[in-house]
């Protein structure tokens, strides 16, 4: 099974924030749409955990 990560721009931060837990393709796409719908959120991405 292949684990992903979610990470995204924040508005007023510099860096790209990600996520400190691994998730199943599933569980990343359902993450990803809600942090997708916060406030000051854009530009969300699902990527490949390399180990």
């Amino acid at each position: 099974m292949d684990d992903y990560r979610i990470t995204w721009t924040q508005e007023g931060r510099e860096e790209r924030q990600v996520s400190c837990v691994k998730y199943s393709e599933g569980a990343a796409k359902d993450y990803a749409g809600y942090k997708q719908a916060e406030v000051g959120v854009s530009d969300v991405r699902i990527e490949p955990v390399k180990e």
